[in-house]
């Protein structure tokens, strides 16, 4: 099941080439990210309390410029998998505004859960993995 996020692009996010400037596409992701965690986990905003867990590593692949325009952008977030301790989030920056659906930037985020107290790897709890499961899909 894909989460779907939509994101504005503020004036301070544009470059000097008229474009979203590429470090604020990780503001984009994440947003998208703690919003599609809150909402899988049940949570009300704050699944850090709950679920702790770390970002381990997060790649974007810049496809297009994004510009800026109205409406928003969507982010779509998914779970590509999940091992012991951690799971693989996929998300793409698209415009659907037009006629086509257009990607701008892929990304694939692990993130680590951890013990909230000492902030050391914790295998997902049973809870935890089962919300994380129902939002599963084949890239």
């Amino acid at each position: 099941m894909t989460f779907t996020h939509p994101v504005l692009v503020r004036w301070s996010d544009i470059d000097s080439y008229d474009h979203v400037n590429n470090v604020r596409y990780f503001d984009y992701l994440q947003e998208a990210r703690i919003a599609f965690l809150s909402d899988v986990l049940g949570t009300a905003g704050v699944f850090f309390d709950d679920y702790p867990c770390v970002l381990a590593s997060l790649t974007v692949d810049y496809l297009r410029p994004i510009l800026l325009r109205h409406p928003p952008y969507d982010v779509d977030v998914w779970i590509e998998s999940i091992g012991t301790s951690s799971y693989t989030l996929r998300s793409h920056i698209l415009d659907r505004s037009g006629a086509s659906e257009d990607v701008y930037a892929k990304s694939v985020a692990v993130l680590v859960a951890v013990d909230g107290v000492t902030h050391a790897k914790r295998p997902l709890g049973d809870a935890e993995r089962a919300a994380l499961e129902q939002h599963v899909r084949a890239t």
